[in-house]
């Protein structure tokens, strides 16, 4: 199986300098964005050294990982929009 990066630089590049921004100077975004980026290290480093956790943990940890993802996503576009 691939190791895929997930870094939301990687993900949403049309978002860069919002991403950067919203780290700064929202204190919620920083939050998730933290969280988001911890979950993503631990994930890829147990798939890099093909740790051994069942596949339902790894499975809940991924869905955790795509619910953050989801949820940066609303705020960036609604940021980019003007809204918030």
């Amino acid at each position: 199986m691939g190791i895929s990066n997930h870094e939301l630089h990687n993900e949403f590049p049309q978002f860069k300098e919002l991403i950067d921004e919203l780290k700064q100077n929202d204190l919620t975004f920083r939050e998730h964005f933290q969280q988001y980026a911890e979950l993503d290290q631990e994930i890829e480093g147990l798939e890099r050294r093909d740790a051994p956790i069942g596949d339902d943990k790894l499975h809940r940890m991924k869905q955790q990982r795509l619910q953050l993802k989801d949820d940066l996503y609303k705020t960036l576009v609604n940021k980019s929009n003007g809204a918030g």
